[in-house]
Protein backbone atom coordinates (compact mmCIF):
# COMPACT_ATOMS: atom_id res chain seq x y z
CA UNK A 1 0.00 0.00 0.00
CA UNK A 2 1.67 3.36 -1.33
CA UNK A 3 1.81 5.66 1.53
CA UNK A 4 -0.52 8.90 0.91
CA UNK A 5 1.60 12.33 0.12
CA UNK A 6 1.59 14.89 1.92
CA UNK A 7 -0.56 18.13 0.76
CA UNK A 8 1.43 20.38 -1.51
CA UNK A 9 0.68 24.04 -0.63
CA UNK A 10 -0.02 26.19 -3.52
CA UNK A 11 2.84 27.70 -5.30
CA UNK A 12 2.33 31.56 -5.15
CA UNK A 13 0.44 33.12 -8.25
CA UNK A 14 2.61 36.23 -7.73
CA UNK A 15 5.84 34.32 -8.79
CA UNK A 16 4.78 32.93 -12.09
CA UNK A 17 7.19 33.83 -14.86
CA UNK A 18 5.07 35.14 -18.31
CA UNK A 19 6.44 35.22 -22.25
CA UNK A 20 8.69 38.28 -22.99
CA UNK A 21 6.08 39.73 -25.22
CA UNK A 22 3.26 39.44 -22.71
CA UNK A 23 5.65 40.64 -19.99
CA UNK A 24 5.70 43.95 -21.46
CA UNK A 25 2.12 44.42 -22.69
CA UNK A 26 1.18 43.84 -19.33
CA UNK A 27 3.62 46.08 -17.60
CA UNK A 28 2.76 48.57 -20.37
CA UNK A 29 -0.58 48.38 -18.88
CA UNK A 30 -0.16 49.22 -15.70
CA UNK A 31 2.03 52.16 -16.29
CA UNK A 32 -0.74 53.45 -18.76
CA UNK A 33 -2.87 53.12 -15.78
CA UNK A 34 -1.08 55.13 -13.04
CA UNK A 35 0.74 57.25 -14.93
CA UNK A 36 -2.27 60.12 -15.00
CA UNK A 37 -1.72 59.51 -11.29
CA UNK A 38 1.58 59.77 -10.84
CA UNK A 39 2.08 63.01 -12.53
CA UNK A 40 -1.34 64.37 -10.84
CA UNK A 41 1.28 65.37 -7.56
CA UNK A 42 3.56 67.17 -8.91
CA UNK A 43 2.13 69.01 -11.30
CA UNK A 44 -0.44 70.31 -8.50
CA UNK A 45 1.89 70.95 -6.37
CA UNK A 46 4.41 73.05 -9.14
CA UNK A 47 1.75 74.87 -9.70
CA UNK A 48 0.46 75.68 -6.01
CA UNK A 49 4.12 76.92 -5.86
CA UNK A 50 4.42 78.94 -8.74
CA UNK A 51 7.02 77.06 -10.59
CA UNK A 52 7.53 77.23 -14.71
CA UNK A 53 5.95 74.69 -17.02
CA UNK A 54 9.85 73.48 -17.57
CA UNK A 55 10.52 73.21 -13.75
CA UNK A 56 7.25 71.16 -13.54
CA UNK A 57 8.06 68.92 -16.06
CA UNK A 58 11.07 68.62 -13.97
CA UNK A 59 9.53 67.32 -11.29
CA UNK A 60 7.12 65.14 -13.33
CA UNK A 61 10.55 63.19 -14.63
CA UNK A 62 11.63 63.17 -10.95
CA UNK A 63 8.61 61.39 -9.76
CA UNK A 64 8.92 58.92 -12.42
CA UNK A 65 12.22 58.06 -12.10
CA UNK A 66 11.83 57.30 -8.02
CA UNK A 67 8.25 55.56 -8.60
CA UNK A 68 10.13 53.23 -11.11
CA UNK A 69 12.90 52.28 -8.46
CA UNK A 70 10.44 52.29 -5.61
CA UNK A 71 8.50 49.66 -8.12
CA UNK A 72 11.41 48.09 -8.80
CA UNK A 73 12.24 47.05 -5.10
CA UNK A 74 8.60 46.53 -3.74
CA UNK A 75 8.10 44.11 -6.52
CA UNK A 76 11.98 42.05 -6.68
CA UNK A 77 12.97 43.15 -3.02
CA UNK A 78 16.42 44.30 -1.91
CA UNK A 79 17.94 42.52 1.70
CA UNK A 80 15.15 43.43 3.91
CA UNK A 81 13.36 45.96 2.29
CA UNK A 82 10.87 45.42 -1.05
CA UNK A 83 7.49 43.12 -0.54
CA UNK A 84 7.66 40.68 -3.42
CA UNK A 85 4.66 41.69 -4.97
CA UNK A 86 3.04 43.09 -7.78
CA UNK A 87 3.29 46.73 -6.35
CA UNK A 88 3.25 49.89 -8.44
CA UNK A 89 4.92 53.01 -6.97
CA UNK A 90 4.09 56.75 -7.46
CA UNK A 91 3.47 59.90 -5.35
CA UNK A 92 0.94 60.06 -2.51
CA UNK A 93 -2.33 61.87 -2.92
CA UNK A 94 -2.32 61.58 0.45
CA UNK A 95 0.19 64.17 1.10
CA UNK A 96 -1.07 67.14 -1.47
CA UNK A 97 -3.21 69.41 0.89
CA UNK A 98 -0.58 69.39 3.27
CA UNK A 99 2.07 70.45 0.53
CA UNK A 100 -0.19 73.11 -1.29
CA UNK A 101 -0.46 74.55 2.29
CA UNK A 102 3.26 74.56 2.73
CA UNK A 103 4.10 75.53 -0.73
CA UNK A 104 2.05 79.37 -0.14
CA UNK A 105 3.64 79.43 3.17
CA UNK A 106 6.52 82.13 3.47
CA UNK A 107 10.36 80.47 3.94
CA UNK A 108 9.02 76.97 3.13
CA UNK A 109 8.89 76.63 0.03
CA UNK A 110 10.22 73.55 -2.33
CA UNK A 111 12.79 73.28 -0.22
CA UNK A 112 10.84 72.78 2.89
CA UNK A 113 8.68 70.56 1.29
CA UNK A 114 11.46 68.29 0.53
CA UNK A 115 13.34 68.58 3.75
CA UNK A 116 9.98 67.81 5.61
CA UNK A 117 9.71 64.93 3.04
CA UNK A 118 13.24 63.24 3.64
CA UNK A 119 12.42 64.05 7.49
CA UNK A 120 8.92 61.78 7.27
CA UNK A 121 10.74 58.86 4.91
CA UNK A 122 13.34 58.78 8.24
CA UNK A 123 10.37 58.29 10.45
CA UNK A 124 8.77 56.16 8.49
CA UNK A 125 11.82 53.86 8.73
CA UNK A 126 12.30 53.95 12.25
CA UNK A 127 8.31 52.94 13.10
CA UNK A 128 8.24 50.42 10.01
CA UNK A 129 8.66 47.31 12.40
CA UNK A 130 6.11 48.20 14.43
CA UNK A 131 3.44 49.54 12.42
CA UNK A 132 3.92 45.94 10.85
CA UNK A 133 2.76 43.97 14.13
CA UNK A 134 -0.75 45.57 13.30
CA UNK A 135 -1.65 42.77 10.89
CA UNK A 136 -3.10 41.16 13.96
CA UNK A 137 -5.94 43.40 13.73
CA UNK A 138 -6.91 42.97 9.99
CA UNK A 139 -9.22 39.61 10.32
CA UNK A 140 -11.06 38.65 7.11
CA UNK A 141 -14.14 41.24 8.02
CA UNK A 142 -11.73 44.13 8.71
CA UNK A 143 -9.77 43.35 5.41
CA UNK A 144 -12.65 42.77 3.19
CA UNK A 145 -14.39 46.12 4.15
CA UNK A 146 -11.31 47.94 3.57
CA UNK A 147 -10.67 46.02 0.15
CA UNK A 148 -14.03 46.90 -0.70
CA UNK A 149 -13.85 51.14 0.90
CA UNK A 150 -11.16 50.82 -1.66
CA UNK A 151 -12.52 50.05 -4.77
CA UNK A 152 -15.75 52.51 -3.88
CA UNK A 153 -13.59 55.12 -3.05
CA UNK A 154 -12.06 54.88 -6.78
CA UNK A 155 -15.06 54.93 -8.72
CA UNK A 156 -15.36 58.68 -8.40
CA UNK A 157 -11.67 58.93 -10.14
CA UNK A 158 -12.77 56.68 -13.16
CA UNK A 159 -16.23 58.39 -13.09
CA UNK A 160 -14.47 61.89 -13.71
CA UNK A 161 -12.23 60.38 -15.99
CA UNK A 162 -15.05 58.97 -18.12
CA UNK A 163 -16.51 62.09 -18.31
CA UNK A 164 -13.95 63.88 -19.58
CA UNK A 165 -11.66 64.95 -16.46
CA UNK A 166 -12.19 68.10 -14.53
CA UNK A 167 -10.31 70.50 -17.07
CA UNK A 168 -13.12 69.46 -19.72
CA UNK A 169 -14.86 71.98 -21.02
CA UNK A 170 -18.33 70.08 -21.49
CA UNK A 171 -18.02 67.26 -18.70
CA UNK A 172 -20.43 64.09 -19.82
CA UNK A 173 -20.15 65.19 -23.00
CA UNK A 174 -20.98 62.38 -25.52
CA UNK A 175 -17.92 62.20 -26.99
CA UNK A 176 -16.48 61.01 -24.01
CA UNK A 177 -19.24 59.18 -22.60
CA UNK A 178 -18.92 56.95 -26.16
CA UNK A 179 -15.02 56.72 -26.00
CA UNK A 180 -15.27 55.61 -22.37
CA UNK A 181 -18.11 52.78 -23.10
CA UNK A 182 -15.98 51.42 -25.94
CA UNK A 183 -13.02 51.34 -23.88
CA UNK A 184 -15.35 48.94 -21.62
CA UNK A 185 -17.20 47.62 -23.84
CA UNK A 186 -14.04 46.12 -25.51
CA UNK A 187 -12.31 45.19 -21.93
CA UNK A 188 -15.40 43.20 -21.89
CA UNK A 189 -15.74 41.60 -24.69
CA UNK A 190 -12.19 40.20 -24.99
CA UNK A 191 -12.95 39.14 -21.47
CA UNK A 192 -15.97 36.74 -22.38
CA UNK A 193 -14.82 35.75 -26.15
CA UNK A 194 -10.89 35.17 -25.74
CA UNK A 195 -8.77 33.56 -23.65
CA UNK A 196 -4.95 33.29 -21.86
CA UNK A 197 -2.89 36.08 -23.65
CA UNK A 198 -5.64 38.39 -24.71
CA UNK A 199 -7.26 38.54 -21.47
CA UNK A 200 -4.31 39.34 -19.88
CA UNK A 201 -3.53 42.33 -22.17
CA UNK A 202 -7.62 43.01 -22.65
CA UNK A 203 -7.15 46.93 -20.52
CA UNK A 204 -4.14 47.42 -23.03
CA UNK A 205 -6.02 46.45 -26.09
CA UNK A 206 -9.51 48.16 -24.49
CA UNK A 207 -7.44 51.69 -24.24
CA UNK A 208 -5.74 51.15 -27.72
CA UNK A 209 -8.43 51.43 -29.47
CA UNK A 210 -9.86 54.22 -27.26
CA UNK A 211 -6.53 56.33 -28.01
CA UNK A 212 -7.24 55.59 -31.55
CA UNK A 213 -10.50 57.15 -31.35
CA UNK A 214 -9.89 60.21 -29.23
CA UNK A 215 -7.62 60.42 -31.92
CA UNK A 216 -9.84 60.76 -34.54
CA UNK A 217 -12.18 63.10 -32.68
CA UNK A 218 -9.05 65.99 -31.93
CA UNK A 219 -9.05 65.20 -27.73
CA UNK A 220 -5.32 64.08 -28.35
CA UNK A 221 -3.21 67.09 -27.37
CA UNK A 222 0.63 66.82 -28.97
CA UNK A 223 1.17 70.01 -29.03
CA UNK A 224 4.87 70.96 -27.10
CA UNK A 225 6.39 67.45 -27.96
CA UNK A 226 8.27 68.70 -30.35
CA UNK A 227 9.94 71.28 -27.59
CA UNK A 228 10.62 68.22 -25.20
CA UNK A 229 13.92 67.31 -24.95
CA UNK A 230 14.77 63.74 -26.09
CA UNK A 231 16.91 63.03 -23.12
CA UNK A 232 17.19 63.92 -19.55
CA UNK A 233 19.16 63.23 -16.22
CA UNK A 234 17.53 64.56 -12.98
CA UNK A 235 19.13 65.53 -10.65
CA UNK A 236 19.50 65.36 -7.16
CA UNK A 237 18.33 68.88 -5.14
CA UNK A 238 17.92 70.87 -8.19
CA UNK A 239 15.98 73.40 -6.38
CA UNK A 240 18.32 73.82 -3.67
CA UNK A 241 19.27 72.58 -0.25
CA UNK A 242 16.24 70.75 1.56
CA UNK A 243 15.08 72.90 4.70
CA UNK A 244 14.10 70.97 7.87
CA UNK A 245 11.35 72.99 9.65
CA UNK A 246 9.92 71.60 12.41
CA UNK A 247 5.18 72.50 11.33
CA UNK A 248 6.24 71.16 7.88
CA UNK A 249 8.12 68.10 9.34
CA UNK A 250 5.18 67.10 11.96
CA UNK A 251 2.45 67.07 9.14
CA UNK A 252 4.46 64.87 6.54
CA UNK A 253 5.26 63.01 9.79
CA UNK A 254 1.42 62.02 10.48
CA UNK A 255 0.83 61.88 6.22
CA UNK A 256 3.51 59.15 6.73
CA UNK A 257 1.32 57.58 9.39
CA UNK A 258 -1.78 57.80 7.59
CA UNK A 259 0.46 55.68 4.09
CA UNK A 260 1.27 53.14 6.37
CA UNK A 261 -2.30 52.63 7.16
CA UNK A 262 -3.32 52.77 3.65
CA UNK A 263 -0.68 50.42 2.33
CA UNK A 264 -0.96 48.06 5.28
CA UNK A 265 -4.97 47.41 3.39
CA UNK A 266 -3.76 47.59 0.24
CA UNK A 267 -0.59 44.86 0.54
CA UNK A 268 -3.19 42.46 2.80
CA UNK A 269 -5.51 43.01 -0.44
CA UNK A 270 -2.54 42.12 -3.01
CA UNK A 271 -1.94 39.13 -0.39
CA UNK A 272 -5.50 37.56 -0.63
CA UNK A 273 -5.36 38.33 -4.31
CA UNK A 274 -2.38 36.75 -5.17
CA UNK A 275 -2.20 33.47 -2.63
CA UNK A 276 0.21 35.07 -0.36
CA UNK A 277 0.08 35.54 3.30
CA UNK A 278 1.11 38.79 4.67
CA UNK A 279 2.90 38.31 7.70
CA UNK A 280 4.26 41.01 9.89
CA UNK A 281 7.44 40.24 7.79
CA UNK A 282 6.06 40.73 4.92
CA UNK A 283 4.10 43.74 5.73
CA UNK A 284 7.50 45.43 7.21
CA UNK A 285 9.52 44.62 4.21
CA UNK A 286 6.73 46.39 2.00
CA UNK A 287 6.26 49.72 4.30
CA UNK A 288 9.97 50.02 4.79
CA UNK A 289 10.22 50.25 0.96
CA UNK A 290 7.75 53.02 1.43
CA UNK A 291 9.07 55.12 3.67
CA UNK A 292 12.63 54.35 1.85
CA UNK A 293 11.35 55.92 -1.17
CA UNK A 294 9.97 58.97 0.56
CA UNK A 295 13.39 59.42 2.19
CA UNK A 296 15.19 59.07 -1.43
CA UNK A 297 12.40 61.08 -2.80
CA UNK A 298 13.21 64.67 -0.72
CA UNK A 299 16.66 64.35 -2.54
CA UNK A 300 15.70 63.53 -5.69
CA UNK A 301 12.99 66.70 -5.87
CA UNK A 302 9.98 64.50 -5.26
CA UNK A 303 7.34 63.34 -2.33
CA UNK A 304 5.75 61.11 -0.48
CA UNK A 305 5.84 57.63 -2.17
CA UNK A 306 3.28 54.49 -1.76
CA UNK A 307 1.78 51.97 -3.39
CA UNK A 308 -1.10 52.42 -6.03
CA UNK A 309 -4.78 51.14 -4.87
CA UNK A 310 -5.72 51.26 -8.52
CA UNK A 311 -3.46 48.88 -9.78
CA UNK A 312 -4.67 46.03 -7.58
CA UNK A 313 -7.60 46.18 -9.55
CA UNK A 314 -5.98 45.72 -12.62
CA UNK A 315 -4.05 42.87 -11.22
CA UNK A 316 -7.36 41.40 -9.99
CA UNK A 317 -9.01 42.13 -13.78
CA UNK A 318 -6.03 40.38 -15.90
CA UNK A 319 -5.01 37.85 -13.80
CA UNK A 320 -1.56 38.26 -14.33
CA UNK A 321 -0.55 38.53 -10.57
CA UNK A 322 3.10 37.74 -11.31
CA UNK A 323 5.71 40.50 -9.47
CA UNK A 324 8.00 40.19 -12.56
CA UNK A 325 5.19 42.42 -14.10
CA UNK A 326 5.84 45.18 -12.48
CA UNK A 327 9.36 45.00 -12.32
CA UNK A 328 8.96 45.79 -16.07
CA UNK A 329 7.05 48.43 -15.33
CA UNK A 330 9.25 49.98 -13.30
CA UNK A 331 12.09 49.87 -15.90
CA UNK A 332 9.52 51.50 -18.34
CA UNK A 333 8.79 54.29 -15.25
CA UNK A 334 12.34 54.59 -15.03
CA UNK A 335 12.64 55.20 -18.89
CA UNK A 336 10.01 57.60 -19.22
CA UNK A 337 11.67 59.86 -16.76
CA UNK A 338 14.78 59.65 -18.83
CA UNK A 339 12.69 60.53 -22.25
CA UNK A 340 10.89 63.65 -22.12
CA UNK A 341 9.44 62.13 -25.41
CA UNK A 342 8.27 59.25 -24.33
CA UNK A 343 6.51 60.57 -21.37
CA UNK A 344 4.72 63.30 -23.02
CA UNK A 345 3.35 60.35 -25.53
CA UNK A 346 1.69 58.72 -22.18
CA UNK A 347 0.83 61.55 -20.80
CA UNK A 348 -1.27 62.65 -24.21
CA UNK A 349 -3.88 59.49 -23.14
CA UNK A 350 -7.03 61.20 -22.74
CA UNK A 351 -9.14 61.28 -19.21
CA UNK A 352 -11.89 59.39 -21.04
CA UNK A 353 -9.78 56.33 -22.09
CA UNK A 354 -8.51 55.82 -18.51
CA UNK A 355 -12.12 56.24 -17.37
CA UNK A 356 -13.31 53.24 -19.33
CA UNK A 357 -10.63 50.81 -17.96
CA UNK A 358 -10.74 52.56 -14.52
CA UNK A 359 -15.13 51.72 -14.05
CA UNK A 360 -14.16 48.17 -14.67
CA UNK A 361 -10.89 47.57 -12.57
CA UNK A 362 -11.99 49.95 -9.84
CA UNK A 363 -15.03 47.27 -9.58
CA UNK A 364 -12.69 44.65 -9.64
CA UNK A 365 -11.28 45.80 -6.38
CA UNK A 366 -14.08 46.20 -4.63
CA UNK A 367 -15.83 42.74 -5.78
CA UNK A 368 -12.77 40.77 -4.07
CA UNK A 369 -13.67 42.88 -1.15
CA UNK A 370 -16.97 41.73 -1.08
CA UNK A 371 -15.50 38.25 -1.57
CA UNK A 372 -13.33 38.05 1.26
CA UNK A 373 -16.06 39.13 3.34
CA UNK A 374 -17.75 35.94 2.81
CA UNK A 375 -15.42 33.87 4.73
CA UNK A 376 -16.26 36.52 8.26
CA UNK A 377 -19.16 35.93 10.31
CA UNK A 378 -21.78 38.44 8.32
CA UNK A 379 -24.89 37.68 9.52
CA UNK A 380 -23.86 38.61 13.02
CA UNK A 381 -25.38 41.97 13.23
CA UNK A 382 -22.78 43.85 14.78
CA UNK A 383 -20.16 42.76 12.02
CA UNK A 384 -22.95 43.81 9.24
CA UNK A 385 -22.97 46.90 11.85
CA UNK A 386 -19.40 46.91 11.05
CA UNK A 387 -19.18 46.87 7.22
CA UNK A 388 -21.59 49.30 7.47
CA UNK A 389 -20.35 52.25 9.56
CA UNK A 390 -16.79 51.67 8.16
CA UNK A 391 -18.01 51.84 4.28
CA UNK A 392 -20.03 54.99 5.31
CA UNK A 393 -16.83 56.10 7.03
CA UNK A 394 -14.97 55.48 3.91
CA UNK A 395 -17.32 57.13 1.76
CA UNK A 396 -18.05 60.29 3.70
CA UNK A 397 -15.19 62.28 1.79
CA UNK A 398 -15.94 61.11 -1.62
CA UNK A 399 -19.38 62.60 -1.29
CA UNK A 400 -18.49 65.70 0.34
CA UNK A 401 -14.86 66.49 0.76
CA UNK A 402 -15.68 69.32 2.91
CA UNK A 403 -17.71 67.35 5.40
CA UNK A 404 -14.98 67.74 7.90
CA UNK A 405 -13.83 71.25 6.66
CA UNK A 406 -14.68 72.46 10.25
CA UNK A 407 -12.25 70.23 12.03
CA UNK A 408 -8.53 70.78 12.73
CA UNK A 409 -6.21 71.18 9.36
CA UNK A 410 -3.50 68.56 11.22
CA UNK A 411 -6.35 66.51 10.62
CA UNK A 412 -6.53 66.61 6.64
CA UNK A 413 -4.26 63.85 5.77
CA UNK A 414 -7.11 61.25 7.93
CA UNK A 415 -10.65 62.88 6.82
CA UNK A 416 -9.67 63.83 3.24
CA UNK A 417 -8.52 59.95 2.93
CA UNK A 418 -11.32 57.28 2.24
CA UNK A 419 -9.33 54.65 2.72
CA UNK A 420 -7.85 55.94 6.48
CA UNK A 421 -11.19 56.56 7.31
CA UNK A 422 -12.80 53.18 6.56
CA UNK A 423 -9.63 51.15 7.78
CA UNK A 424 -9.40 53.45 11.14
CA UNK A 425 -13.42 52.84 11.46
CA UNK A 426 -13.11 49.26 10.58
CA UNK A 427 -10.14 48.50 13.00
CA UNK A 428 -11.70 50.07 15.96
CA UNK A 429 -14.98 48.70 15.94
CA UNK A 430 -13.75 45.22 15.69
CA UNK A 431 -11.77 45.77 18.54
CA UNK A 432 -15.05 47.13 20.53
CA UNK A 433 -17.12 44.20 19.09
CA UNK A 434 -14.97 40.94 18.61
CA UNK A 435 -11.96 41.67 20.89
CA UNK A 436 -12.85 43.81 23.69
CA UNK A 437 -16.45 42.11 24.09
CA UNK A 438 -15.89 39.62 26.73
CA UNK A 439 -16.16 35.91 26.90
CA UNK A 440 -19.44 35.46 25.24
CA UNK A 441 -18.22 37.41 21.67
CA UNK A 442 -15.59 34.32 21.42
CA UNK A 443 -16.99 32.62 19.19
CA UNK A 444 -18.12 35.82 17.14
CA UNK A 445 -14.55 36.74 17.59
CA UNK A 446 -13.06 33.79 15.81
CA UNK A 447 -15.75 33.74 12.86
CA UNK A 448 -14.90 37.16 12.59
CA UNK A 449 -10.79 36.40 12.08
CA UNK A 450 -11.75 33.68 9.90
Amino acid sequence: MNPVPPPVAPARTDEQRLPALQLLLVGLQHVLLMYGGAVAVPLIVGQAAGLSREEIAFLINADLLVAGIATLVQSLGIGPVGIRMPVMMGASFAAVSSMVVMAGMPGVGMTGIFGATIAAGAFGLVIAPFVSKIVRFFPPLVTGTVITSIGLSLFPVAINWAGGGSTASEFGGLPYLAIAAAVLATILLVNRFLRGFWVNVSVLIGMALGYVLAGACGMVDLGGLDAAPAFQLVEPNHFGTPQFLLAPILSMCLVVVIIFVESAGMFLALGKITGTEVDPRLLRRGLLCDAGATFVAGFMNTFTHSSFAQNIGLVQMTGVRSRYVTAVAGVFLISLSLLPKAAFLVASIPPAVLGGAGIAMFGMVAATGIKLLQEADIADRRNQLLVAVSIGMGMTPVVRPEFFAQLPHWMEPITHSGIAMATLSAVTLNLLFNVLGGPEREHASGAAHG
